[in-house]
């Protein structure tokens, strides 16, 4: 096995990453919306219903937190056999990152001055209405670059996805190797797509931070 890079293998297994990269960015953005919507709806139920129903979210929240990825995506997949791996995937990774976005979104609440609460009841604001027009407003322009930062954490994470066999960018990576008996170009190639996908992604979140910091 020669060690050596050359070009025309590297253009040889650039569509192959291009295709695998199809699936990477539809894992993560399906992925992402699963997560921000759950983890919404997570943080409002810990914030808002009683004890006895809040509790038990919360538990299973921390359990799936607290748990592998790795495991989780192999417990799924063998259990719910009639589903396809994408799909899987997609949920798996929504329903793990929603229990960071919700930790996320409960301190963006908790943000929120009191002093908005308070008038929200004084006017006889009704509480769906409170949350959805003075309360998430607040909560959630101040946490959004940490949820982009999470959708970094996810893109990078989808590479998991190989334990229940979908072909993202680096098990095709892997797979073109294993074909050419070469993971060189290959592999360099998809740290390559993973970064200029990535990079700009955080560099805009940084600036988000500072605009919304400045405001």
């Amino acid at each position: 096995m020669n060690a050596q890079w050359r070009w025309e293998r590297a253009a040889d297994a650039l569509p192959v990453l291009l295709d695998g990269f199809k699936i990477t960015l539809l894992a993560t953005v399906l992925g992402f919306v699963i997560a921000a919507v759950l983890g919404l709806v997570i943080a409002v139920i810990r914030q808002t219903f009683p004890r006895w129903v809040s509790a038990p979210v919360r538990a299973v929240a921390e359990f799936i937190r607290l748990t592998p990825l790795v495991v989780q995506l192999l417990f799924v997949y063998y259990t719910f056999s009639s589903f396809s791996a994408l799909q899987i995937g997609v949920v798996v990774l929504g329903i793990h990152y929603s229990t960071y976005m919700a930790e996320v979104y409960r301190a963006g609440i908790e943000a929120v001055p009191r002093g908005q609460w308070e008038a929200a009841r004084a006017l006889s604001i009704s509480p769906a209405r409170m949350w959805r027009a003075v309360i998430l407003p607040q909560a959630i322009r101040r946490v959004i670059p940490a949820l982009g930062n999470y959708a970094v954490s996810l893109f990078k994470d989808t590479p998991f996805l190989f334990a229940i066999t979908v072909v993202e960018m680096v098990t095709a990576a892997q797979q073109f190797g294993a074909r050419n008996f070469q993971y060189l170009e290959p592999l360099t190639l998809a740290g390559v797509i993973f970064l200029v996908a990535s990079y700009p992604t955080s560099l805009l979140i940084r600036r988000l931070e500072k605009r919304l910091v400045q405001q």
